[in-house]
């Protein structure tokens, strides 16, 4: 990839990130997150936006293959890859955190 290319994807990954952070919360997630913030609060609220991006990247491309006119076919890639990324990142850190855990457990006391 060149120089120019890493920047850009760098650029979009960034405003992805705000829009993120700046959305709502709704109904279970308010109680939780408005408290302490927490680890589990956050893990919880990250599983959460990852299965809402696989959801619409499935629907999108039912959609697509039924036919659905409004829908472009690079449209259904670009969002089903963001919710492969976005698994893949779920992934990591969920193999990260088993290994945080299980180095903990195995420390001499």
């Amino acid at each position: 990839m060149s120089s120019p290319a890493i920047q850009s994807a760098l650029q979009q990954m960034q405003q992805l990130a705000s829009q993120a952070s700046q959305q709502p919360l709704q109904g279970s997630q308010l109680s939780t997150a408005a408290g302490q913030g927490s680890f589990g609060s956050e893990l919880q609220a990250s599983i959460q936006r990852i299965n809402r991006l696989q959801q619409t990247a499935n629907s999108q491309a039912v959609a697509f293959q039924a036919g659905d006119s409004d829908l472009a076919l690079n449209e259904v890639m670009a969002d089903m890859q963001k919710a492969s990324v976005a698994f893949q990142m779920g992934m990591q850190v969920r193999n990260r955190v088993v290994s945080a855990y299980r180095d903990v457990m195995n420390m001499q006391v």
